[in-house]
């Protein structure tokens, strides 16, 4: 019995089969291979760097003068940061200093009786008081117009409205001197005498807090971050002039989806790589964790087998000290 003879088209193409069955087979080897022998890449979840920032402000409105420091510096507890100038304040201060001097001396001459050329220099005063009020007002009112029309700041408006109030405060201690003058040296004159001093002192301890802050001080040792006026600009009465991070009171801070909080309890160490130094490996213990809430939830995408996640907000302190590690630089932890 015959048989066809083998073309050689017909040999090429089971050699060719031939091939595409070895390269298949050894394609499928390499993938069983692989998915059972080759490493999984590491998960991993980024956290960041961060440390206390302190905003440095006083209760002085006025005009910066000096910064005796500037941003990224390092400075010491105590170390003086800005100079602040205020004209109004001084005016204050000599104001009631003022006040303070007509007070103690009426106290002094209330017991010797009144003559009558106290009571003429009482109603003097009286005059004066009156005529700075009227002065006063004038101003206010002018400066009034000019800030309702955006010709002058509301400092200078609140400047002139401070300078009425203290010259009406002025011409009220007047008239409660000549009303003392006039009156005589009563024990209920004495007395009205020696509230008056002490109201004068409460006004010079009033200002001298506010002179307190005409030079800020550093409250603990830091880096200066952000210096927000420049010299000569005007600030007002708590504005922040600059913030001062504590860099000794540093953390790390991780969002972590709560089904992973096992590997990251409570009071629980970790180690985190710290890919801007060098890829350091450093020890660090959670302190502090907070659910985000609602916005912050993962949410399932399947009906069943499946369920919601909130995610947590972990903060942890690293456990060695780390003069290099700045605010915002990365932290990775790998997942186990």
């Amino acid at each position: 019995m015959s048989t066809n003879p083998v073309t050689p088209e017909q040999k090429e193409n089971k050699v060719l089969l031939f091939s595409m069955g070895i390269v298949m087979v050894a394609t499928i080897v390499l993938a069983i291979v692989g998915f059972f022998f080759l490493n999984k890449p590491d998960e991993i979840i980024e956290g960041q760097a961060d440390a206390t920032s302190l905003r440095i402000s006083g209760k002085l409105p006025g005009r910066v003068v000096k910064l005796y420091v500037g941003e990224g510096d390092m400075v010491k507890a105590g170390d003086t940061l800005v100079h602040i100038h205020s004209s109004l304040a001084e005016a204050k201060m000599a104001q009631a200093l003022g006040m303070e001097t007509v007070a103690r001396t009426q106290d002094r001459k209330v017991d010797a009786g009144t003559r009558k050329q106290i009571i003429a220099a009482a109603a003097d005063l009286v005059n004066q008081a009156e005529a700075a009020v009227t002065i006063a007002r004038k101003t206010y009112d002018r400066m009034e117009n000019l800030f309702r029309d955006g010709v002058v700041s509301e400092q200078k408006r609140d400047e002139a409205k401070a300078a009425y109030d203290a010259s009406v405060a002025a011409l009220g201690a007047a008239r409660s001197q000549h009303s003392l003058a006039v009156a005589g040296a009563q024990k209920e004159d004495k007395e009205s005498a020696l509230a008056m001093v002490d109201v004068a002192k409460g006004g010079v301890a009033e200002v001298e807090s506010l002179l307190e802050d005409q030079y800020l001080l550093a409250p603990c040792d830091g880096q200066i971050d952000q210096v927000y006026p420049h010299e000569s600009e005007l600030v007002m009465m708590g504005a922040p002039i600059m913030s001062l991070l504590k860099l000794q009171d540093k953390w790390i801070t991780f969002n972590v989806r709560e089904d992973l909080l096992s590997q990251m309890p409570l009071g629980g160490e970790i180690e985190v790589m710290l890919p801007a130094l060098d890829r350091k490996k450093v020890k660090a213990k959670i302190y502090y964790s907070r659910d985000l809430g609602s916005y912050a939830e993962w949410q399932a995408t399947k009906a069943s087998g499946q369920w919601d996640s909130k995610t947590f907000e972990i903060k942890a302190r690293p456990l060695e000290d780390l003069p290099q590690l700045r605010p915002g630089m990365t932290a990775v932890y790998f997942k186990k």
